[in-house]
């Protein structure tokens, strides 16, 4: 006992399930992104919010529950109690669009307007360019 009180470990961590600051730690971690990354992708100003989530200094409340949740499609029950699967549906999104997504998630809301303005125009141009084929 005296040496996991020397390295820092609480003896009740050793016991536990994951917790929730654990579950989000292995989300992070699943989709092999930084702490900055992840931090932007839910739009919190710093990673060092996260990181003291990551070593149980902050909890996590409602709010970021619900934005990693709606940014990377985890599954709230799973986050909320480490029942089911870890994302919502199966995650068989390419490189590219999981790195659109990071990106988009980093932008302002009048830069992510602009961005999806752009997107449907070409699709515009796209689908008049196969008409004409």
């Amino acid at each position: 006992m005296a040496a996991l009180a020397f390295i820092g470990f609480p003896i009740y961590y050793i016991f536990m399930d994951k917790s929730i600051n654990d579950r989000l730690k292995e989300v992070r971690h699943a989709l092999k992104l930084s702490q900055k990354q992840f931090a932007k992708g839910i739009f919190l100003k710093s990673s060092g919010y996260l990181g003291c989530i990551e070593v149980y200094r902050h909890e996590v409340n409602d709010r970021i529950i619900e934005l990693v949740v709606s940014a990377y499609g985890v599954s709230k029950t799973w986050l909320k109690t480490g029942e089911g699967s870890m994302f919502e549906k199966e995650r068989k999104i390419d490189a590219q669009l999981e790195e659109m997504n990071i990106l988009f998630n980093q932008l302002n809301p009048h830069f992510k307007k602009y961005v999806l303005t752009q997107i449907k125009d070409l699709i515009k141009l796209q689908n008049a360019k196969d008409k004409l084929i």
